[in-house]
């Protein structure tokens, strides 16, 4: 296989600096991000209706929020401005994108609220009142879920997640297997063929 995918660790391509710009809640993001990540030139598509139709953690949401797989972090900073009193723990295998989320988490003014750490630096014994997630489809099924049976089981309680998945690159057929897994799934949106789903104990 050759060249990087945005699950790569260490990419190796040129990194490219650029600029991504989108509107979340009214409010503006300029954020920085570079080749080897995950939709790096622009806002991907389906994690623009994740943040367009999911519920946004109100003002006074507290405790940690999980941003699975968060690229160069737009997730994480759209969270970190919505929450200010929340801490979000950004995590991603790939060692250019956690940069770039701690490098955009200080331009939004969160440095200080945003951990962009590898999946093995989270703390083991830390639950989460809220996971976000563009779970990385692409890279198999029976690895998608095994990421999912990782980290679902870390939401507290009373917690949820948010994930986004295209239709036709199986958003139904996960719906149903997280069913099966016993988690409560509900569609709570559907827009520009991707399913946003509201996943609860």
């Amino acid at each position: 296989m050759t060249g990087d995918h945005y699950f790569t660790a260490e990419p190796s391509t040129a990194a490219a600096p650029r600029e991504v710009e989108f509107s979340v809640a009214g409010r503006d993001y300029a954020l920085r991000s570079a080749a080897g990540v995950f939709s790096a030139a622009r806002l991907d598509p389906g994690t623009a209706v994740l943040l367009r139709k999911a519920e946004l953690p109100a003002p006074d949401t507290t405790g940690a929020l999980l941003d699975l797989g968060c690229g160069f972090g737009p997730i994480s900073c759209v969270l970190a401005s919505t929450a200010p009193a929340a801490t979000v723990w950004a995590v991603d295998v790939n060692e250019r994108a956690r940069a770039l989320t701690a490098a955009n988490a200080e331009r939004v003014g969160a440095a200080d609220r945003v951990r962009a750490v590898a999946p093995d630096e989270v703390p083991a014994d830390l639950s989460f009142a809220q996971l976000w997630s563009n779970p990385p489809i692409r890279i198999g099924k029976a690895e998608l879920h095994e990421l999912l049976r990782r980290w679902l089981p870390r939401l507290a309680p009373d917690g949820v997640a948010w994930l986004v998945v295209a239709r036709h690159l199986g958003g139904d057929s996960l719906h149903g297997w997280l069913v099966e897994q016993g988690w409560r799934v509900d569609r709570h949106a559907s827009q520009k063929g991707y399913r946003v789903l509201r996943v609860t104990r």
